[in-house]
């Protein structure tokens, strides 16, 4: 189509980035994706070929590049970032800070260039549940990060950030935003991270420390009774990824998102507990199930619960994809990657 739009994905080869990627594609949209690679290394996708997929291997760090790269882009969806589970915020407090910091201010800087310069129209930042981190009051609405302490984890802490950024580049250059912060995305796709560290979990090695791909493979692997981290009360919103990416670009393209703000998720609260009782019943059936609980992580969050009306209200947008038919498409998944060796 002439008018097609044009949209820079950035972290393309990520999780949460190629379901954000083939949404696009489906959509019409002719896509750029920059990604350095650096969490799984070099990963083949199902849309490399498409011929409206243009990849660069590249960081986003490099303000010349991504200024190059979105000179011709209508949109920017900003998902580059040196992210992963649990042990990660431990591991590299530091480098989540520093890298992300970088990361951000570079994107930021070529987007206020080409929108200046270009027809940049938005950019789409992703931002995280982490950002309610220290909330005391459930559901976190949007507008509550400013109004609860500041996250305590260097990880919630710089996606806070992520949202200064965008606001503060409305303020002084006018560059437009919408802010979207995903909750617990789940899905296929994620493999063993390159930096991972390690982590014993009774008698297994993880080093993912999300939770649905973690409990699976303990699982298949045969681990039983089954650990898991802490008392197993921690409350969660597991969100498919392609519920995820179509919110994403429904913030994107929406005119209703100018410069606004939305919680992504599934309205639906689990317990780890639940949640490693119906993944155990759908792989041993009524095999008798026994927890242990490990020690739990410093920034275990115990409960992340979003308030999802604006999203629903401003956009007419749901996550209606149930936990159960995510684990039917996850559990395969992943239990083909621990055949091959892959986890």
């Amino acid at each position: 189509m002439s008018d097609q739009q044009k949209v820079l994905v950035s972290g393309s080869a990520g999780f949460i980035g190629g379901y954000v990627v083939e949404e696009l594609l489906e959509r019409g949209y002719k896509v750029v994706g920059i990604d350095n690679y650096s969490k799984y290394g070099p990963v083949e996708k199902s849309y490399d070929k498409h011929p409206d997929y243009d990849f660069t291997e590249g960081d986003a760090r490099d303000p010349l590049l991504m200024e190059k790269l979105l000179s011709d882009c209508d949109h920017f969806i900003a998902g580059a970032a040196l992210i992963g589970g649990i042990s990660y915020f431990h591991a590299y407090a530091y480098d989540l800070l520093a890298q992300n910091e970088r990361i951000m201010a570079s994107q930021c800087d070529a987007a206020i260039a080409a929108a200046r310069n270009g027809r940049l129209k938005k950019v789409t930042y992703l931002s995280s549940s982490m950002v309610f981190e220290s909330t005391e009051h459930w559901p976190s609405k949007e507008g509550d990060e400013r109004k609860i302490p500041p996250p305590l984890s260097s990880y919630g802490f710089q996606k806070l950030a992520v949202e200064y950024f965008a606001k503060a580049a409305w303020d002084q250059y006018k560059l437009p935003y919408t802010i979207v912060r995903p909750f617990n995305c789940v899905g296929i796709g994620e493999g063993r991270a390159l930096g991972d560290v390690e982590v014993s979990s009774g008698n297994v090695k993880l080093a993912m420390s999300h939770v649905v791909p973690d409990i699976v493979q303990k699982i298949v692997k045969g681990q039983d009774p089954l650990h898991i981290l802490g008392e197993g009360n921690q409350v969660r919103h597991y969100t498919y990824g392609g519920d995820l990416a179509k919110g994403i670009v429904e913030c994107m393209s929406q005119e209703a998102a100018h410069n606004q703000d939305f919680n992504i998720s599934t309205p639906e609260s689990t317990s780890v507990r639940e949640l490693a009782e119906v993944i155990w019943r759908k792989i041993k059936g009524d095999a008798p199930l026994t927890i242990v609980s490990d020690e739990a992580y410093e920034y275990d969050v115990q409960k992340r619960v979003p308030d999802v009306q604006k999203a629903k209200d401003v956009l007419g947008f749901e996550c209606t994809t149930t936990l159960d038919v995510m684990l039917d498409e996850v559990i395969p998944w992943v239990t083909q990657a621990v055949a091959d060796g892959r986890l």
